[in-house]
């Protein structure tokens, strides 16, 4: 197969990560934070190397700002439901996944409303029209790194400043780009950075982190045993016991502790070059393509990642289904759990045809996808 659903899921996943699984459920299977004996003690420091990991990563000094969750669906829940209250206003963008519209829509219930700010037909958001929709009750701003559909990135810098100048928090949901592009955190102006292990950071699935700033204290999303304050009969204050009850996915974290330790190792500069030298030579080849139009941006210093496709009127799904049934090619058609933003490109009918590389893939694998759309090209 040659994959290309790495907006999805990053695969397959570098050797190191599955030996670090499988090596932590063979010899450190013990509950982190729980027992005083030796197994216990090691499954605890998986936990902290991963944090140090992540610190590493993303140019921060304290572990204990990095949140273990199951996905960046439950960070990003944890961060807009942690921070918000009855009466508050958010603004978030068209360009948004399920994992954020659909907590917003749940909080409307509770008299918590929701400015949509408008993308263009690329996907593209207008720093100004986010500073036009602040209201004096705003709390909280959430966009998107960049689009899991058009791979549109979204000025993040220039958004957070405006944040910062109007004391409102700004979380970002860096699904598409935990990983992949480099990401300074003591620089960059966000309170929160939701991230999924299972993506660009080459971990397991059933892995997420919540990055959380100092001056930030949230409401917890659970409650329950931490193994620590075990007399108290409420949660821990201190992070990030306050915000991880229960028995944590310690084999999936030693995956994702291996994953970004392969980052480093092979320079996330590196491996970043050569996921932008795939997608250029595909946008320029898919170009010239009769019958085939390209959604987003086509300048490389304007998206990365997600490369949304369609093919004359033909249904998305249909065309994905041809590219894995005869020339098995595994790609993502359809709506991608972001109607607001095929709605905002004029796909919300159709949908869209996802090729997304990742580190692993290869030129000879994109020449391969290219002739079986010029191929396909000729369906009538």
């Amino acid at each position: 197969m040659i994959y290309m659903d790495n907006a999805a899921t990053s695969w397959p996943k570098p050797e190191s990560v599955y030996r670090a699984v499988l090596n932590c459920m063979k010899r450190y299977g013990a509950n982190p934070g729980r027992s005083g004996h030796k197994m216990a003690i090691e499954a605890g420091k998986i936990l902290l190397h991963t944090r140090e990991m992540l610190c590493r990563l993303f140019s921060i000094d304290n572990p204990f700002q990095m949140i273990f969750t199951l996905n960046a669906t439950e960070s990003l829940n944890l961060a807009i439901k942690g921070c918000t209250k009855p009466g508050d206003h958010i603004i978030t963008t068209t360009m948004e996944h399920n994992s954020v519209v659909r907590p917003l829509k749940e909080l409307e219930k509770y008299d918590i409303k929701t400015t949509y700010v408008k993308a263009d037909s690329q996907g593209r958001i207008d720093p100004d029209d986010i500073k036009k929709a602040i209201r004096t009750n705003t709390r909280l701003i959430v966009t998107t790194h960049a689009s899991n559909v058009t791979g549109t990135l979204v000025p993040v810098d220039e958004i957070g400043k405006i944040a910062r100048e109007y004391g409102i928090l700004y979380l970002v949901d860096a699904a598409q780009t935990a990983g992949i592009i480099p990401i300074d955190l003591s620089k960059l102006p966000v309170d929160m950075m939701a991230m999924p292990g299972h993506k660009g950071l080459l971990g397991p699935q059933g892995t997420g982190v919540l990055y959380i700033a100092p001056h930030v204290k949230l409401k917890p999303l659970k409650e329950g045993g931490t193994g620590s304050q075990s007399e108290n009969l409420y949660q821990p204050e201190f992070a990030p016991d306050r915000y991880e009850s229960g028995t944590q996915n310690t084999p999936g974290i030693a995956g994702l502790g291996a994953g970004i330790s392969y980052i480093l190792q092979k320079s996330q500069k590196k491996l970043l070059s050569h996921i932008i030298r795939l997608e250029k030579f595909f946008l320029e080849a898919v170009s010239h393509i009769p019958g085939i139009k390209i959604y987003g941006p086509t300048n490389m210093d304007e998206r990365i990642g997600a490369i949304s496709i369609n093919i004359k009127d033909f249904d998305s799904a249909y065309i994905a289904n041809l590219l894995d049934e005869r020339y098995d090619i595994a790609t993502r058609g359809a709506i991608h759990c972001a109607p607001l933003a095929h709605q905002t490109i004029g796909t919300l009918k159709q949908g869209t045809v996802r090729f997304s590389p990742g580190i692993f893939n290869t030129m000879d694998e994109v020449v391969e996808c290219i002739r079986a759309l010029e191929q396909l090209s000729r369906l009538k």
